[in-house]
């Protein structure tokens, strides 16, 4: 498994990691160009979430259609081509359209799919969190490569930079990556449809649960410094922002501790409803904490516990959606899902600014805590994937026509063949039928 997902996982950390690396200097970069005000500055740094919503789906159906290996590419040099702009960038404008390209180069989704590709959906947890992990380490890199080098060389060489590391991604997706088993499924072409990844409750469910989780995430990254830097006559603690790190390295340390066990308590062990639940209860206790502290300890606390159920989502999201989506429907799903995310980044960043102008922390507590409230209850509701199987079967045994003919079972969701590997793979309701007996079907 791992030859197969960290040239991946290579690939999409590079691209993160060329988004990541101006965040700490983009900003003071920004109001320096001819044109600028603070309004433009603020589109240049949050602009490509934009982009990335917007061209998700459109990359995951393209991927569906043409194949992952050629819509990787493309998503790499629109990459590629929204670096050079940025880095050859002599007035905002021009860094607006760069920055606008580079987000257009959505690639997120299709290497998600890919993954679940060229993984059986029992190792997949394992799977994205190692594609997680890679993109966790990516932006710590960029956190401390980004003020030498802007500072040293010039910010525009954090463009170049990206741009070629980009190349290298290139280099590593036709070299390294595994070409994708080719998929023969049965789906009508009414059933392959786009609207078709929204009638599934269950998918829908999984789309709501990625805008919760992403514009919750937002909230939280703008109140924890703000809070703790903050003067203390202004309801904050007087922290310097050097002294940061003493908040978020706890944090992150638990946060990651907390993703083993949410892997294999979700997916080895059939939890992944719960799971999702749990993390939501930390989550909103970390609000209130976050909200109403008086001390600074119990503010740190809050954060810690919002790491924690942050991240015990993050090795199972992804997982589930494309457990809940048909084969032919992966790609799409995913992207879908990533669109929802990157939204709730922008619409995050968006009620939080504006309650914390009129309002304040313990506001915005309390609306996360109402939000968290409805999430659990709509997270309450979904089917939990792992009460569906797979069952493999060599095609030198197994009749084609009697497996296509299975879909019409009720406790069959879908079968499909992967022709590389010359098997059948049917997927099916565990608490409606076992593997025996569908192999018996099929005697």
């Amino acid at each position: 498994m791992f030859k197969q997902i960290l040239p991946l996982s290579s690939i999409i950390g590079l691209r993160f990691f060329g988004l990541f690396i101006v965040l700490p200097v983009l900003s003071v970069y920004a109001l320096e160009m001819k044109g600028a005000t603070s309004f433009l500055a603020g589109v240049v740094v949050g602009g490509y979430a934009l982009t990335q919503a917007l061209f998700q789906v459109p990359f995951g159906l393209m991927s569906d259609k043409i194949g992952r290996k050629k819509t990787l590419l493309i998503g790499l040099l629109i990459f590629i081509a929204g670096s050079v702009i940025c880095a050859l960038s002599d007035n905002i404008y021009m860094l607006l359209a760069g920055r606008f390209l580079q987000g257009a180069g959505a690639i997120g989704s299709v290497v998600s799919a890919m993954i679940s590709d060229l993984v059986k959906e029992e190792q997949r947890a394992h799977a994205m969190a190692i594609m997680g992990g890679t993109i966790a380490i990516s932006f710590a890199a960029a956190m401390i490569i980004a003020p030498v080098v802007g500072g040293h060389w010039g910010i525009d060489k954090l463009f170049w930079l990206t741009a070629i590391l980009s190349v290298f991604a290139i280099g590593i997706l036709f070299t390294a990556v595994p070409q994708p088993p080719k998929i023969i499924h049965s789906y009508e072409e009414e059933e392959s449809k786009m609207l078709e990844v929204f009638k599934d409750k269950s998918l829908t469910r999984m789309y709501i649960t990625f805008l919760f989780h992403s514009s919750i995430m937002t909230m939280a990254f703008f109140i924890i410094p703000l809070v703790m830097t903050h003067a203390v006559e202004a309801g904050g603690f007087g922290w310097g922002k050097a002294e940061l790190w003493k908040v978020y390295l706890p944090a992150m340390v638990f946060g990651l501790l907390a993703m083993g066990p949410a892997a294999v308590f979700g997916e080895k062990y059939g939890k992944g409803r719960q799971i999702f639940m749990i993390s939501i209860a930390f989550i909103f206790l970390a609000f209130i904490a976050m909200g109403f502290a008086t001390a600074p300890w119990i503010f740190i606390l809050g954060v810690v516990l919002f790491f924690i159920g942050f991240n015990m989502f993050e090795p199972l999201l992804q997982s589930f959606v494309s457990k809940f989506a048909k084969v032919h429907q992966k790609g799409a799903a995913l992207g879908v899902a990533n669109t929802f995310a990157y939204v709730g980044i922008f619409l995050g960043g968006l009620f939080a600014g504006y309650i914390m102008q009129h309002f304040d922390r313990a506001t915005l507590a309390m609306s996360v805590a109402v939000l968290s409230i409805l999430w659990f209850i709509w997270v309450a509701t979904m089917p939990n994937p792992n009460k569906r199987g797979n069952v493999y079967l060599s095609l030198d045994i197994f009749d084609r026509e009697k497996i296509a003919s299975l879909k019409w079972h009720e406790a069959i969701v879908e079968s499909y063949i992967n022709e590389t590997e010359n098997i059948a793979v049917i997927k099916y309701e565990k608490d409606l039928i076992d593997e025996d007996e569908i192999r018996g079907m099929l005697s």
